[in-house]
């Protein structure tokens, strides 16, 4: 059976991806930024919020790069012990060296923090310069799935990569694609992967309730989304992804 897991960066997608079928989701804030780590506050309400879906919680501190100092580490492992306490079922995690290859210590310590809930290594592995080791590495920790691109900008292209880590995976860890899914590629990306879980956000933007608008100051840097503009998960968006793959 296949499985969907959605990216979402509030508790209303947790319901919007429930209410659409899906199986799981990967509860982040700042996905502009790739996706962070979201608030216990916000994890709380997610977990009360939704009956069936199963929710996972990234765990990082900060965009850029992959590379932790000791006082980012601290701060993961304190954070996934929260998210496990709070109740999620998972986290979602990611650890290199500055030669680009897994963070072991880190990743192993970060594994036990969980405390056996299930453990997702995210698209930092897109970065190491060996996949096919770093899958084995992985696999060795008892990481339970990757998330990958298969190292390109989206699936399809990242799509013979997939394949062939699923093929190496023999079942030991699940590879899961994710990265540029849309309901009129899933079909090829299923038929091209192999794969068993797939992941994906089914953002929509929508104009905000400000009636007063002062369009001159802004609330991030030089690159930055419009103020005033919304940005949620549509239910309608993740149902037409599951069904364009079941069909």
């Amino acid at each position: 059976m296949t499985t969907f897991e959605i990216c979402i960066d509030s508790v209303e997608g947790a319901i919007a991806a429930e209410e659409a079928g899906a199986a799981r989701v990967e509860l982040c804030s700042a996905l502009f930024e790739g996706g962070l780590t979201p608030s216990i506050g916000t994890i709380e309400t997610a977990l009360h919020s939704v009956d069936r879906i199963r929710v996972h919680v990234i765990v990082r501190p900060r965009a850029g790069d992959f590379i932790y100092s000791p006082a980012e580490i601290d701060a993961m492992e304190r954070d996934v012990r929260a998210a496990v306490a709070a109740g999620a079922h998972g986290v979602v995690i990611g650890a290199l060296t500055a030669e680009g290859d897994v963070d072991v210590p880190t990743t192993r310590r970060l594994i036990e923090a969980a405390g056996g809930a299930s453990v997702t290594f995210h698209r930092a592995f897109d970065m190491t310069r060996d996949p096919l080791a770093a899958l084995e590495q992985l696999i060795e920790l008892g990481v339970d799935r990757v998330l990958t691109s298969g190292q390109e900008v989206s699936v399809l292209e990242g799509a013979p990569l997939i394949a062939e880590l699923v093929h190496l995976a023999a079942g030991r860890i699940v590879v899961m694609p994710g990265g540029g899914i849309t309901p009129r590629n899933i079909a090829r990306i299923i038929e091209a992967t192999g794969a068993d879980e797939y992941h994906f956000a089914a953002l929509v933007t929508s104009d905000g309730p400000a009636v007063h608008r002062n369009h001159a100051p802004v609330m991030g840097g030089t690159l930055h989304r419009p103020e005033y503009e919304r940005s949620g998960t549509s239910a309608a968006l993740v149902g037409r992804v599951l069904a364009a793959a079941r069909a």
